[in-house]
């Protein structure tokens, strides 16, 4: 390894980041809405109670363990990493979902409440560290700051992604294209103009999970509702399937910093 480099404990962003990060926000949306709504049965027509908060209970807890145990690893693991990255995604999910319908928040309420939040995970971070790049994620400190916006992005994700759908009355189909036009403007600033790469990132980063929620949602919503009516357990394993495999044949290199006491 080079000695004016730190390896960081989080993948390089390349064009295969995104793609896996797109994949792994929508089997967030389809994988917490089969155990809330399918197993346990949290639906309009059948509502139970219970549903979003034990689902948010599961995937808590699956998330806490895997950022513990990130957090411990001494180097990056791409597998523990993206499981980690995918635990987030549907406890964002059950969490926005719990938040929106089951405490009554609203779509527009938490999607305010969440960017809130990630707001301030980013000003803390950065005024810690003085920096919010991911390529700096290498120590537990600045890794609990890393996944704590992450986490909140995700949430954020999931309540915009419905409040575009439902509130500004777009559909799943329409909320998809439109987030997918955000990234791609962002694409392009970040080829064509100075804009800072670490503000582009994040705008990208939050902006996938909107994506994938309101591609999940198409691909398992009723008919009725705009979908289309896909099986949300087979959908998931798909996507679970896919994300394996990409992870497994992709080259998954940790991203570099500069080493500050390099010469």
């Amino acid at each position: 390894m080079d000695s004016g480099k730190i390896l960081s404990k989080v993948p390089a962003i390349t064009l295969g980041f995104w793609i896996i990060k797109i994949l792994a926000t929508t089997l967030g949306e389809t994988g917490g809405d089969t155990v809330t709504m399918t197993w346990l049965g949290e639906t309009t027509a059948h509502p139970n109670p219970n549903g979003y908060l034990i689902g948010t209970g599961i995937f808590l807890a699956a998330l806490i363990v895997l950022v513990i145990a990130q957090i411990a690893a001494k180097k990056f693991y791409p597998l523990l990493y993206w499981a980690t990255i995918i635990a987030s995604t549907t406890a964002g999910t059950t969490m926005a979902d719990f938040a929106d319908r089951s405490l009554g928040i609203g779509y527009t309420g938490g999607t305010a409440v969440l960017f809130a939040a990630v707001l301030a995970c980013l000003a803390a971070w950065y005024w810690s560290e003085g920096t919010v790049s991911v390529d700096t994620v290498n120590t537990p400190k600045v890794e609990a700051f890393y996944w704590a916006t992450i986490t909140f992005s995700q949430t954020l994700g999931t309540a915009l992604g419905d409040w575009m759908a439902d509130d500004a009355g777009v559909g799943f189909a329409g909320g998809a294209l439109i987030f997918g036009a955000a990234l791609a403007i962002i694409a392009a600033l970040y080829f064509w103009t100075r804009i800072s790469r670490v503000l582009l990132f994040w705008a990208a980063f939050i902006l996938t999970r909107p994506l994938g929620a309101t591609v999940g949602d198409f691909l398992d919503k009723p008919l009725d509702h705009g979908g289309l009516n896909l099986s949300r357990p087979i959908a998931t394993a798909v996507l679970a399937m896919a994300i394996l495999a990409l992870v497994l044949l992709l080259p998954q290199r940790a991203g570099t910093h500069p080493n500050a006491s390099a010469t």
